[in-house]
C-alpha cells in the first residue's frame, strides 16, 4: 500500500477502535498518536492537561504528526483536535489518505460518557448543546479529510469496509489520472 491511512474525527467518532481493525485487516502497524503521546511522555493525556496545559500537549501532537508523516504504510488514529493546526494536517497528509470519522452528537455522548475521566475537553457537565458546538467549531477541519465515514449505527466491520472500499476508488483514481498525463 505505502500511504498511510489517518484516521481523523471528533472524540468518540470511533478512530482508536475503527484504526485498530483497518490496520489489523491491511496488515498494516496501527498507531495511536495520544497512546504514542502518553508513551513517550511518561503521562495520561489527562495528566499532561492538568500539569502542563493544552499548549504543551498540542506541541506534543504537532511532534508526532511530523514524526509519523516521514512514516509509510501506518493506520494512524489521530486526536480529535489535531486537525486544528493545518500543520499536522500537512505533515500527516504527505505520506497519508485522511479518512474523517463522524458520528452523531448522540452517539458520540453515549461514547465518551463512558470515559469522560479520559477526555480533558469534556466534563461530567457535558451536553449534547456543547458536543454540536465543538463539531459546529471543527466542521471546517474535518471537511479537509480525502474521504468521510459516517460510524453512527455502523457495525465496525461495515465501517472498515467502507473506507478500504474508498481508498481502493481513491488509489485508482489517482493511478488513472497519473497514467493518463503520460
Amino acid at each position: 500500500m505505502g500511504k498511510n491511512i489517518v484516521l481523523i474525527g471528533f472524540m468518540g467518532t470511533g478512530k482508536s477502535t475503527v484504526g485498530m481493525r483497518l490496520a489489523e485487516r491491511l496488515h498494516l502497524e496501527f498507531v495511536d498518536m495520544d497512546r504514542e503521546i502518553e508513551r513517550i511522555t511518561g503521562m495520561s493525556i489527562s495528566q499532561l492537561f492538568r500539569k502542563h496545559g493544552e499548549t504543551r500537549f498540542r506541541s506534543e501532537e504537532q511532534l508526532m504528526a511530523q514524526k509519523l508523516g516521514q512514516r509509510t504504510n501506518l493506520v494512524i488514529a489521530t486526536g480529535g483536535g489535531v486537525v486544528i493546526h493545518p500543520e499536522n494536517v500537512a505533515a500527516l497528509k504527505r505520506n497519508g489518505i485522511i479518512v474523517g470519522l463522524e458520528a452523531s452528537p448522540e452517539v458520540i455522548m453515549s461514547r465518551v460518557s463512558r470515559k469522560k475521566s479520559n477526555r480533558p475537553l469534556l466534563s461530567k457537565h457535558t451536553t449534547i448543546e456543547d458536543i454540536e458546538k465543538m463539531l459546529a467549531s471543527r466542521e471546517e477541519y474535518y471537511a479537509r479529510a480525502d474521504i468521510r465515514v459516517n460510524t453512527t449505527g455502523q457495525e465496525l466491520n461495515k465501517v472498515v469496509n467502507e473506507i478500504i472500499s474508498q481508498v481502493k476508488r481513491m488509489n485508482s483514481r489517482r493511478k488513472n489520472s497519473s497514467e493518463s498525463r503520460e
